[in-house]
């Protein structure tokens, strides 16, 4: 393992760990690449290799595969062969002890935990586990001189990691706040573009490391600097055209609306543009949804050369075969990765300003600019959905959007 080089706020943790200032639960919280998961997992990795070699430890995070990306890749590259790991067998080799890896998001992790009795216990991503499972994670911790080291950003202030253990003040927990300025390696450029990248409570919470409530607009940096107009958009893809276009499909039911939305992407993914829309809320049959769509396919496609995929909401498989048979293009399954997921992209993309929609999409901007936290749910950000807002173009939009995280952000 190279010698690396540590921040201040890093070598204060590493301190605690060599003159043992460590608790039994040790949580690393704040921004994003403010340098906390880097030094957890050094932290992580000396401790286990001075812990007892017939003892067990687990490493979990929200799933395997957020853990393998997270934490088990740079521990290959921190710790050489000194590490090993087996995502198909869910078990990891850590300086000669075995480490058990899980995903708090599988359904049978607490199960298997409440079988274990651990030395230690490394947590990728704890605010997004569940209190039962965390709670059941810490009894387990049972042998002498047992530590759980955990990594998180903040959320809402009434979330459970906040409210029934970091502001307690336990005797039992050691809390380690980083903030992105913490980190002095990064390049000066690249702070200032990420920092211009969030807006609102995102921006209080991934940089500034804070634990805020979601009030108010969901998409609080909309504005008409995002609409533009049919010619000024020829005018820009002229200049710098798209490299790919799909289309996003969400189904009308009662008091909803069949919407389906173009966005493209240009050159090196650097914006995103709304291309256009289809609102229907009559809903007459699924056989005139299925014409819609293929009407609104055969039209984009060409208008748009380079269309090349729809992703539908999943729900009505039924129609997504249908979809499949009526139009000559690939017709997919949308993701449907977590709202607050998606809502972070456009908010992203809104502040660093690379979000654009013609103004030839009037429903969807109404709902970007009328999206509303739900301010009754004090212990999660949700976006309100009671029927007064409009979901559906929302939703249709953020299919189209969401598979491209890592083409149109830097991590």
């Amino acid at each position: 393992m190279n010698k690396p080089d540590f921040s201040p706020k890093q070598r204060w943790a590493l301190a605690l760990l060599k003159n043992g200032g460590l608790k039994r639960i040790n949580i690393l919280q704040g921004s994003v690449r403010s340098g906390k998961t880097y030094i957890s997992i050094i932290m992580w990795g000396f401790w286990v290799a001075h812990s007892p070699k017939d003892k067990a430890y687990l490493m979990a995070g929200k799933t395997l595969t957020t853990l393998k990306r997270n934490v088990l890749e740079p521990m290959s590259q921190l710790f050489g062969s000194c590490f090993s790991y087996s995502i198909t067998k869910k078990e990891a080799q850590l300086f000669g002890r075995r480490v058990y890896l899980e995903g708090a998001a599988n359904v049978g992790a607490e199960g298997k935990i409440r079988g274990m009795t651990l030395q230690g216990a490394y947590c990728d991503e704890l605010s997004l586990f569940g209190e039962d499972l965390f709670a059941m994670l810490l009894s387990r911790l049972s042998e002498d001189g047992a530590r759980l080291f955990a990594t998180t950003n903040p959320d809402t202030p009434g979330h459970w990691l906040k409210r029934n253990y970091l502001d307690r003040e336990l005797p039992e927990l050691l809390s380690m706040k980083f903030t992105l300025d913490d980190n002095p390696y990064l390049p000066e450029e690249y702070v200032k573009s990420l920092k211009s990248e969030f807006s609102g409570v995102f921006y209080d919470r991934f940089i500034l490391g804070m634990w805020v409530a979601a009030e108010g607009r969901v998409y609080d940096g909309f504005s008409d600097r995002c609409i533009i107009s049919a010619e000024h958009l020829a005018e820009r893809l002229s200049e710098n055209r798209l490299i790919t276009s799909v289309v996003g499909v969400d189904y009308g039911g009662n008091r909803s609306a069949s919407v389906f939305c173009h966005v493209g992407y240009d050159a090196g993914f650097r914006n995103v543009y709304v291309l256009s829309e289809h609102y229907d809320k009559r809903n007459r049959s699924a056989e005139s949804l299925i014409s819609a769509f293929a009407g609104y396919i055969a039209h984009e496609k060409e208008m748009r050369p380079t269309l090349s995929a729809a992703y539908c909401d999943s729900a009505e498989q039924l129609l997504v075969k249908s979809f499949r048979s009526a139009v000559r293009l690939e017709v997919k399954n949308a993701l449907k990765r977590p709202i607050n997921t998606r809502i972070n992209m456009l908010n992203r993309l809104i502040a660093s300003g690379r979000f654009f929609v013609s103004a030839e999409c009037p429903h969807l901007i109404e709902a970007i600019r009328s999206a509303v936290w739900d301010e009754r749910d004090i212990h999660h950000d949700t976006r309100l959905d009671n029927g007064s807002t409009n979901i559906d173009s929302l939703d249709a939009f953020e299919y189209a959007l969401e598979r491209y995280e890592k083409q149109l952000f830097r991590f």
